[in-house]
């Protein structure tokens, strides 16, 4: 599933890359390496978030399908919108020099994303926060648009999640019920979690969970829910 486009022009230093509120349609094969409509879900890739480190302002990049030249560095390229150092972004695929992202800050009260290239230069990967004890993943964790509940039980974890979607005429809606154990520094299940994540087909709810600084990054393969609903971004705890 991948995240739609929304501009913005001005990004704060604690915001963060993700996957859509508004989701595009997929891009013409021939031209797909040169289009970024956001992350995609891999079942053999976590997730991986970036932060900005280029210490002035980095713009998007305009892609193939917004002017045939690009991405590049001419300045036809440079679309308006901007981070700022120490900014986080979800990772999606590259187009050497360029790295497609996805952006939305966990502080935002609407599912707004922007997403478009960035110059790979200006990111740096930032690893897992490693082993996490229960209490590391446990509370109620926010996202514009839904929520996570993660408790303890049994020698388990309880996920319940809700995310919404304000579609046209009405409201599209999400749901996480699993009981799962923490794996690699991830947390991640297939439907309730009785079966093996990577046993997943393409139909199942798939969904992975890691623990990035204080924020919890959640990705899922677009089919937890109704059309255009999505779990994938960086959850802080209420």
């Amino acid at each position: 599933m991948k995240p739609g486009v929304a501009m913005l022009t001005r990004l704060g230093p604690s915001a963060v890359v993700l996957a859509g509120s508004f989701m595009a349609a997929p891009a013409p094969a021939a031209a797909d390496s040169e289009f970024c409509h956001g992350v995609d879900f891999d079942i053999k890739r976590p997730l991986v978030v970036s932060r900005v480190t280029a210490p002035a302002r980095v713009y998007f990049v305009r892609g193939a399908d917004e002017n045939a030249s690009c991405p590049s560095d001419a300045p036809a390229c440079r679309r308006p919108d901007y981070l700022l150092s120490g900014d986080l972004v979800l990772m999606g695929k590259t187009h050497p020099p360029y790295v497609c992202v996805a952006f939305q800050s966990p502080l935002a009260r609407k599912q707004d994303w922007t997403n478009g290239w960035l110059p790979a230069s200006t990111l740096m990967p930032v690893a897992p926060s490693p082993a996490p004890k229960d209490s590391d993943w446990t509370g109620e964790w926010v996202h514009p648009g839904g929520s996570i509940t993660i408790a303890e039980g049994g020698g388990m974890l309880k996920v319940d999640g809700l995310q919404t979607y304000p579609a046209l005429l009405n409201v599209h809606t999400g749901v996480l019920n699993a009981t799962v154990r923490p794996a690699h520094d991830m947390i991640a299940f297939n439907e309730d979690g009785s079966t093996p994540f990577d046993e997943g087909t393409e139909g199942d709810c798939l969904v992975r969970m890691q623990r990035i600084g204080p924020w919890l990054a959640v990705e899922d393969n677009g089919a937890c829910g109704g059309v255009m609903v999505t779990f994938t971004g960086l959850y802080r705890r209420k």
